[in-house]
């Protein structure tokens, strides 16, 4: 950097000896170049001084001052130059007082720019406390100037300064879009890691909020990544103190969520791991058996290895795939794809706030009762975990959940070292046992894990098999909360998603599930209708091995009273999928009597007039399918 910083200055510095050595020879104006001799002098010293200082300058707004002086010194010495001229040479050369007063007052602006770098760039216990104010550079954006500011104190202040420094750029990132690029542009992504690292409690927590402030798109995740966050933030999950570690996890959540090409790079430095630890602790008996650990270290690394290396393309078949045998009189398996993906483009996308800030003083720490021993986890620290303040490990388990959602959203290869660590159980647990918060992000981390094991068939034999009992505990809560259906849950649309992305797991003899779905179809609340109705079309489309079980079961449930009234009432967002599950359970049942009776057919023929339902072509390929099966068997119920 010093030399750098070097190479910047050795230009200006010697046009601004040759303007004071020319301004001496000036045969006009010579009181305007007087003065401009006069505060050139002043400019050389204070960059001769910042040469010196080239070691604790902050580079950026250096590159900027120095390119901006350099340009104001080639100018005046181009005047200056002019000025010598005499004689008969006088007549013919045109120097505008107004340009002398100008260049003059352009280095004058140098001066006070050169000054507040060299003042922002001094430690605060240095500088006496003076106030740095702002450049004349600053004139047209003066937000800068602060970013540069806060980056230098980074830099080179103190632990407290840093700190203070961190807060300001949080409330900036906060604040404004532009802001937050602008704070990565200047470098102060490098400095915050280092407070992050090395700083007190409440630096670390500022620092950290700031990184995952500034993540708000791919790009600057993309820096951020490239700066090393990844092993600063498993650091301080396997060191730092529990209020630092809760700001991590919201971070990291962040980061995944504005960019999910990072998840592979948490992962490789073991943060999936540390997280699971932390959502464990105190959530499940004996909970070392839930970190991702063989019987020994070598089996652990060997398996996470085979989970990284294997492609995805080889795991997304299954033995449930068995369902293109099956296919009388149908559509084919493309159709019914895109009749699935328009029904799921109808989907709304659900937001939601974490809270990350609510964290309290520590209460005095007292020994818990009891002479329960722990079992240390192997690479992850949990000395003096068991004193924090509840609220504090309850805010701590909400975010590991909330890091793991985002990290394992459409990421094959965490899913399956989640659900390799059994820390399906602990979200499981959670989900029934847990706060608000931690329940939310707990269901809405099972639905990240359960929409990649639909997809992929690896995941599903081995975290989801019916065999496996953690499987059916979080079967079971699932079940429990959609039977419940309270709309007013955050917790039921999840779900009711992840019941549906395990639709290929289930056997024909578990139909506990149907009915409550079914049930949810007259739902108040539009919502949970589409919902419902989109899980139960994962039960009876053609791509599910055990469609007409499945498909007799709901119609035993009594869906199709339900299903006409969303076709014929819905808004679009239940009509669609409504009209969807209807042809699939004609198509798979069409000699039902129960369909006869509601009249089935007719809704069908009413259906494919309508221009807004007909729009894809693959829905109406699948209507006309279902159409042709029921004029088979039920004709009469035309007449």
């Amino acid at each position: 950097m010093a030399d750098i910083v070097k190479q910047i200055l050795a230009r200006p510095i010697q046009l601004a000896d040759q303007i004071i050595k020319e301004a001496e020879l000036a045969c006009a104006f010579k009181q305007d170049c007087a003065d401009i001799k006069n505060k050139t002098e002043k400019l050389v010293a204070l960059l001769r001084q910042a040469a010196r200082a080239s070691n604790d300058l902050y580079e950026r707004p250096t590159r900027r001052i120095i390119d901006d002086t350099e340009q104001v010194l080639d100018k005046t010495l181009q005047l200056v130059f002019k000025c010598q001229a005499s004689g008969i040479r006088r007549v013919f050369t045109i120097i505008p007082t107004a340009a002398l007063r100008k260049s003059s007052q352009q280095i004058e602006n140098s001066v006070g720019d050169v000054s507040w770098l060299l003042r922002v760039s001094t430690p605060a216990d240095e500088r006496d406390d003076e106030y740095v104010g702002l450049p004349p550079i600053a004139a047209n954006e003066p937000i800068l100037c602060l970013i540069w500011e806060q980056v230098a104190i980074l830099c080179c202040g103190t632990l407290e300064d840093r700190a203070d420094a961190a807060a300001s750029l949080v409330s900036l990132a906060r604040d404004n879009d532009r802001y937050g690029k602008l704070i990565i542009e200047e470098g102060g992504v490098p400095p915050l890691l280092k407070l992050a690292k090395e700083g007190r409690m409440e630096g670390q927590e500022s620092a950290i909020r700031a990184i995952g402030l500034l993540g708000r798109d791919p790009e600057s995740v993309e820096q951020i990544v490239n700066a090393g966050v990844c092993s600063v933030f498993a650091k301080v999950l396997k060191e730092g103190h529990m209020k630092v570690q809760i700001v991590v996890a919201w971070a990291i959540s962040e980061l995944a969520a504005n960019h999910p090409k990072c998840q592979e790079h948490f992962l490789q430095n073991n943060t999936i791991r540390l997280l699971v630890s932390h959502l464990a602790f105190e959530t499940i008996e004996e909970h070392s058996k839930y970190t991702i650990v063989g019987k020994n270290k070598m089996g652990s690394i060997h398996a996470i290895v085979i989970a990284n290396s294997e492609p995805n393309g080889k795991r997304g078949q299954d033995d449930d795939d068995r369902c293109h045998v099956s296919r009388p009189n149908g559509p084919e398996a493309g159709d019914m794809q895109n009749v699935m993906k328009c029904t799921f483009a109808m989907k709304p996308a659900k937001t939601n706030s974490t809270k990350t800030n609510s964290t309290k003083p520590n209460q005095p720490q007292q020994r818990r009762q009891g002479s329960r021993r722990r079992v240390a986890l192997p690479g992850a620290s949990i000395k003096g975990r068991e004193f924090e303040d509840p609220a504090t490990k309850i805010e701590m388990k909400a975010m590991a959940a909330r890091a793991l959602r985002h990290l394992c959203a459409g990421n094959f290869s965490i899913c399956k070292t989640i659900t390799e660590s059994r820390a399906l159980l602990c979200f499981a647990v959670l989900l029934e046992k847990g706060q608000d918060e931690v329940q939310y992000n707990s269901a809405m981390a099972l639905t990240e894990i359960t929409a990649v094991a639909e997809r992929h068939a690896e995941l599903r034999r081995s975290a989801f098999k019916p065999t496996s009992s953690t499987a059916r505990e979080v079967v079971d809560k699932l079940i429990k909360i959609v039977v419940k259906g309270d709309s007013e849950s955050d917790l039921l649309i999840p779900s009711i998603q992840s019941i549906g992305n395990l639709a290929r797991t289930f056997r024909a003899t578990e139909t506990r599930i149907i009915g409550p779905l079914v049930k949810l179809l007259d739902e108040r609340e539009t919502e949970v209708s589409a919902e419902a109705a989109i899980a139960l079309i994962k039960f009876a489309c053609t791509d599910n091995y055990l469609h007409v079980n499945h498909c007799k079961a709901i119609l035993e449930a009594g869906a199709p009273k339900h299903l006409i009234q969303l076709t014929y009432f819905g808004e679009q967002m239940t009509q669609l999928p409504g009209l969807i599950l209807l042809c699939y359970i004609a198509l798979h049942v069409p000699d039902s009597e129960t369909l006869a009776q509601e009249d089935v057919l007719i809704v069908l023929q009413w259906a494919l007039k309508q221009g807004h339902l007909m729009q894809d072509s693959s829905l109406e390929t699948l209507v006309l399918e279902a159409k042709q099966r029921l004029e088979i068997y039920q004709s009469r119920a035309c007449y």
